[in-house]
């Protein structure tokens, strides 16, 4: 059994068919990609299945549970961790309190739980804290107001803010978008980092081609809320449906 599946995923708003019977398979340790023209529901299928929206037909298995009904701290308790296209952050807080917050958060489903917790928890919290931080490169700022830092480091923020819930399965989204050349050689590095040493699986919406096709094992083509293609870089590289949809002349 995949680690995650959807079945005849669906969701519609309206008269507004955003995903169109969406089957998708990722397998355990996997670092796979979508992509697909803006307004194709990319981000309404992560919404999907991380529990920001009910679908309207389908289902959703994570490692045998099923997802749909289910609270988005529900499905990260179950190992499900997710950073932001849009800015996540609390930025009058430190970094470190962010990726603090985040964990309580997600392992009790509130915020205000950081004053009740076990001492045993709370120093869990700090240990693990402190990994994400060094792991991410953000160490050396962890004291800082997290509406301080450059850009580039609010979005690697995001992302250790992801890894506070403990995920084995992380959707990334849009994890470079605005970054410097620099900056999304940090991520990329970051991204390799943790599927060789977190054992991770990444699920991963970016926009960049080179790096889709540079770090992914699969690929996922979304158009108009239907999967046109699934396959290894090379086969969706010389897939005449994507080429036409989305590589070639369309939008990027």
């Amino acid at each position: 059994m995949a680690l995650l599946e959807t079945h005849g995923l669906t969701k519609e708003f309206g008269g507004l068919t955003a995903l169109d019977g969406v089957d998708i398979e990722v397998e355990e340790g996997e670092l796979v990609s979508l992509i697909g023209p803006n307004g194709a529901g990319k981000s309404t299928l992560i919404n999907t299945i991380t529990g920001r929206l009910r679908p309207t037909e389908g289902e959703v298995f994570y490692a045998g549970n099923e997802l749909v009904g289910m609270k988005p701290f529900e499905i990260a308790q179950l190992g499900v961790g997710r950073s932001f296209q849009t800015a996540s952050i609390l930025p009058e807080l430190t970094v470190r309190e962010n990726v603090q917050v985040a964990s309580f958060a997600a392992e009790h489903g509130s915020f205000r739980v950081n004053f009740f917790c076990r001492r045993d928890s709370f120093d869990e919290v700090q240990a693990r804290t402190n990994d994400i931080l060094e792991t991410i490169g953000l160490d050396s700022k962890a004291r800082m107001e997290a509406g301080s830092l450059p850009y580039g480091d609010k979005r690697r923020l995001e992302v250790a803010i992801g890894l506070a819930t403990d995920p084995d399965l992380l959707f990334m989204d849009e994890p470079t978008a605005g970054m410097s050349p620099t900056e999304t050689e940090i991520t990329v590095d970051l991204i390799h980092d943790l599927l060789a040493d977190w054992g991770m699986t990444i699920f991963l919406v970016e926009h960049d081609m080179d790096i889709v096709f540079d770090v992914s094992d699969r690929i996922f083509t979304l158009h108009q809320g239907r999967l046109i293609a699934q396959g290894t870089p090379e086969e969706i590289r010389e897939n005449p449906a994507v080429r036409e949809a989305y590589l070639g002349g369309g939008e990027q």
